[in-house]
């Protein structure tokens, strides 16, 4: 997911897509301590969306209040 991506999403989008990521995130942590995991690359990419996520969030918040 690239930033401009992100930025083109509402507070109420950023919100769910976040909750989103965070359960996919739990998920790959499950596959992995169960030994499933094909793609471990996968897990620093989710994490990463979720910072990007939360930074332009974040910005979003702080715009809204200036």
């Amino acid at each position: 997911m690239k930033a401009e991506e992100v930025r083109a999403l509402t507070a109420d989008q950023l919100k769910d897509k976040l909750a989103e990521l965070k359960k996919e995130q739990f998920n790959l942590r499950f596959q992995k301590a169960t030994g499933q995991l094909e793609k471990s690359s996968r897990i620093n990419e989710v994490r990463k969306d979720i910072a990007r996520v939360k930074t332009i969030a974040r910005q979003k918040a702080a715009e809204a209040k200036a």
